[in-house]
């Protein structure tokens, strides 16, 4: 009997987390996200991964750099994960004129509004979606 509700709390957990998981990548949310400014650190990073350049100087787009994403129309949600781990790199607003770039790869990349970013993978800039619709991005593995 104990076994069996165990099963069923387990299996509960794993449907809200999932729901809260689909949720948060999905979620166009208007609330604001902490700011960043050239000045502040770029903090500690989570299983060796390389933090993303917050300069508000324009991250050059190279073609041995994986991921650089700017924000050139209105400001957007955007999630960043490492692809097979689900690692969050980024979750959250980005504002106009805010650039981010990544030096690992595989990426997932994600953002509420396509037509307001800018995606160059390796060099090569992919083309827009159209604004107010989800775009999808994957950053393969050299």
């Amino acid at each position: 009997m104990i076994a069996a509700i165990a099963v069923v709390l387990a299996l509960a957990l794993l449907i809200v987390g999932g729901i809260a998981l689909v949720n948060a990548l999905t979620s166009d949310s208007k609330q604001p996200g902490p700011t960043e400014t050239a000045s502040e650190s770029t903090g500690g990073t989570r299983s060796g991964a390389a933090p993303p350049s917050r300069s508000p100087k324009s991250p050059a787009a190279t073609a041995s750099t994986p991921l650089v994403i700017r924000v050139v129309g209105s400001p957007t949600t955007v999630t960043v994960t490492v692809a097979g781990t689900g690692e969050v790199l980024h979750n959250g607003r980005l504002e106009t004129g805010e650039a981010r770039q990544y030096e690992q790869a595989p990426l997932s990349v994600v953002a509420a509004d396509a037509g307001s970013v800018e995606v160059t993978i390796y060099g090569q800039l992919q083309p827009r979606g159209k604004v107010g619709q989800r775009g999808e991005w994957s950053v393969p593995d050299r």
